[in-house]
């Protein structure tokens, strides 16, 4: 930057100019535009999103000159009468992580110290580290999201914000409603809780404490992205206390949910019986994935989400080499960074076809990881 143009403030000028994921748009531009045969490492839902949300789509096309309606009424309305929780207590915005932002900026003062897990959501840490404060790390344990060790460092830090996925990304593990009370009860009033339920609708019944906006410290957000098929019209809400949803009003974007976002998401939750049969779909998909796996020398991780975490078997080099084997192969995978995560490589659940492609490209891109 020149000495005459506009400076950038000293906390904006310090930070990279990257996002938490390089997207697969931008990897198939620096393949020249070769496509991925199989899109299997974003956790998206192949299986795509209910008939009744393609036709209102359709439906309220014309309707897009108009704004949103601001306070996304209808959509509280909706999700209140299937959350069984009222409106009060349910704010909506641009995806979990526009509302983990959100959360980060009414929370955390720059400077200070916020906890999360090493390895957990990256794009966490990215609002923390944008707004100026500082991740506490603590190491997963067996694969999970430590209770014990996040409870230990919000005692030592003393933070105004904890995270915690259930169930987690990217190692499709997950925490039970007892151990979830437990640590719950544990935190300090002054720090909120945010447990990123994504994966919920995969999870099971036992994985998700019923909800209680009485509490003061707890934040839970939940997408369309994953098991409604909506990531690409970007919603998510958060469930909690009236004073806590309140708060949200003082810096969201009053219209940045869109009217085409309202319509879909409506539409959405009302067919209970599409989310069943995605369920279906995902179970079996998730077996599938578990079944080349194993039978490439593989071993597939217990999952709760719409993806499986496989155990290369080795160490973190090598399974990059074999995500790469496989990007070399135009199947789109991800893997975990993190030390003790990244012998895994991390395969989203998708269409038979794409799966089928999986099974065809992995023996050979195992045979190009191993240099034989």
């Amino acid at each position: 930057m020149t000495d005459d143009a506009p400076r950038l403030t000293a906390l904006a000028h310090s930070l990279p100019a990257t996002v938490p994921f390089v997207g697969p748009e931008a990897q198939e531009r620096t393949r020249g535009g070769r496509r991925f045969r199989a899109r299997l490492g974003a956790n998206e839902n192949g299986f795509g999103p209910s008939p009744r949300v393609v036709e209102a789509i359709a439906n309220a096309a014309p309707e897009m000159w108009k704004y949103c309606d601001p306070e996304s009424h209808e959509l509280k309305e909706a999700l209140s009468a299937h959350l069984g929780v009222p409106a009060a207590n349910i704010a909506i915005g641009e995806g979990i992580d526009g509302l983990l932002g959100l959360t980060v900026r009414l929370y955390m003062e720059a400077g200070q110290p916020v906890v999360t897990s090493l390895g957990a959501y990256p794009t966490f840490n990215y609002h923390i580290v944008g707004f100026g404060g500082r991740a506490v790390a603590v190491p997963y344990r067996d694969d999970r999201e430590s209770l014990d060790g996040l409870l230990e460092a919000v005692r030592q830090e003393n933070p105004p914000l904890v995270y915690l996925s259930n169930p987690d990304n990217p190692m499709g593990s997950w925490w039970e409603t007892a151990e979830l009370e437990r640590f719950m009860d544990a935190l300090p009033a002054s720090t909120m809780l945010l447990l990123d339920e994504a994966y919920g609708e995969f999870a099971p019944e036992a994985a998700l404490p019923a909800l209680d906006p009485s509490r003061k410290n707890v934040l839970r957000f939940r997408t369309f992205s994953k098991a409604y098929g909506l990531a690409g019209l970007r919603c998510g809400y958060a469930i909690g206390h009236a004073d806590a949803i309140t708060a949200f009003e003082k810096v969201r974007n009053h219209y940045g949910m869109s009217l085409m976002t309202q319509v879909a998401a409506q539409a959405a939750l009302a067919d209970p019986a599409h989310i069943d049969e995605t369920r279906r779909k995902v179970a079996r998909a998730r077996d599938e994935i578990g079944r080349i796996a194993r039978a490439n020398g593989l071993k597939p991780l217990p999952s709760a989400t719409n993806f499986v975490a496989l155990d290369s078997g080795a160490d973190g080099a090598f399974a990059l080499k074999l995500m790469q084997a496989l990007l070399d192969r135009d199947v789109f995978v991800r893997k975990p960074m993190a030390p003790g995560l990244d012998r895994c490589i991390r395969v989203s659940v998708g269409p038979d076809d794409e799966l089928a492609i999986f099974a065809a490209e992995l023996p050979g891109a195992l045979t190009q990881a191993r240099g034989n």
